[in-house]
Parts: structure tokens; sequence; C-alpha cells
């Protein structure tokens, strides 16, 4: 079977650090779909717009550094701490055979105004800008929704979110360059630690692409603070 993609991906996240691991999670997080060759007609999306969620089936591409690895049978979650250890089919690693990702996000609105270049607005998106998309299917509740089902490890592994904090005067610049909306997505990503699990140490300086800025931010025990930020928007 050969497969072409049918839309990219635009997101605020131009790296793979600090994008959700989990669609769903930042709830507020804008994203579009921009479908492309034939596929990019108003008729694809017919109906779309009576549906709540879509679901994405997209690529890990090269873009997200894990391109050439070789077939890895355990893998370890972050939500285990990076120690311990489960099967990749077990498991929503990036790192697999066939590279593909699933994610169920929330649709927003559908723009036809541009009969060339239809876009799809979504929310809560776990891709990284660019990610090329295969397929596109609607959230359908009585088939998709099991609420008592087990989550696994999931169910198991707790998970606390970080304070961030924004001293007033870098808030309101970051708000000046991306709005409230970006600057709200900015902040809850940063509340779910986009560290390495590994990684622990209160002096080092991270760096998260978002939009055209890099935001410089550092972790102390169960607070997160944003230092600075570069770049132009």
């Amino acid at each position: 079977m050969t497969i072409e993609p049918i839309a990219y991906f635009k997101s605020p996240f131009t790296s793979k650090f600090g994008i959700p691991r989990q669609s769903g999670l930042l709830e507020n997080l804008r994203g579009e779909i921009h479908l492309c060759g034939p596929y990019a007609t108003a008729d694809a999306l017919r109906g779309m717009e009576d549906f709540d969620r879509l679901w994405l089936i997209w690529e890990f591409s090269a873009n997200h550094e894990n391109t050439g690895e070789r077939f890895r049978p355990l893998i370890r979650p972050p939500r285990l701490g990076g120690n311990a250890t489960v099967g990749v089919f077990a498991s929503r690693s990036p790192f697999r055979p066939n590279r593909l990702g699933l994610s169920c996000v929330r649709l927003d609105r559908v723009d036809i105004s541009n009969p060339g270049h239809p876009v799809i607005h979504v929310l809560g998106a776990d891709l990284m800008d660019g990610t090329p998309i295969y397929d596109i299917k609607p959230y359908i509740p009585y088939a998709d929704a099991f609420p008592d089902a087990s989550g696994g490890f999931t169910d198991k592994s707790g998970w606390k979110a970080l304070e961030v904090i924004v001293p007033q005067s870098l808030a309101d610049r970051l708000k000046e360059k991306l709005g409230e909306d970006d600057f709200q997505a900015l902040l809850q990503a940063l509340s779910m630690d986009p560290r390495p699990r590994t990684q622990n140490d209160p002096d080092k300086v991270y760096g998260l692409p978002f939009r055209n800025l890099d935001i410089h931010f550092s972790v102390c025990e169960d607070s997160l603070t944003i230092l600075d930020f570069t770049g132009t928007f």
C-alpha cells in the first residue's frame, strides 16, 4: 500500500520539545489543517461541521527526530518517570515501526472562504508544525467512547502540574507577541513540564520554541519560571 499526505498541520510548536504528550491535554491550543493537492476541495469537507471532534492519522516525520531508529520492543514512557519499561505496542511512543500517530482533536471551524485552499481549525492537537496528515475521520461518540475502559499503566501513575511563574512585565510582552489565546496555551504547555524525565537540574536553562519565539525557563521543584524570550513574531 502506498499512502500520501492529504494535508499538513500548522502549529505553534516548531520542534518536538514541549509538544503535549497526548491530544486534548492543551484544550485551547489552536492548530490548522491545510489540505493539499486534489484533496484541497470544499466538497471533501461537506458535513464535517456537524461533528465536534475529529480523528487525525499522521506521521512522526523526520522533524520528530525519530527516523532511522532501529525497532525497540521496549520503551520508557515519560508517564512512568522514564525508568520503567513497557512494550512499544502497550504505549503511544513515537518510536514505532511505521511512525504513525493517532490523535483526537476538537473541531473549531471549517474555513472554505478560499475555494482552492480550505482550512480546518482545530483545538488540542499534539502535532508539530509541518506534520503530514494521511487521513481525517469524524469522532463518533457511540462507537469511539468507552469511559469505563482501563487505562493500563496511566491509571496508576500520578502527575502534578507545575506552577508557572511569569514576571508581569514579561507576561505583558509575551501577550503582545502571541495574543491571549496562544499565551495561555504556552503557560499550559509549560505547566506539563516539557523537560525529559531524566533531567532535574534547577540551574539549567531550557529553551522552548513556540511560534517564532524561543522561551527560556528553569524549573525548581514544583515551580517553573519563565526567564526571558528571544526571536521575533
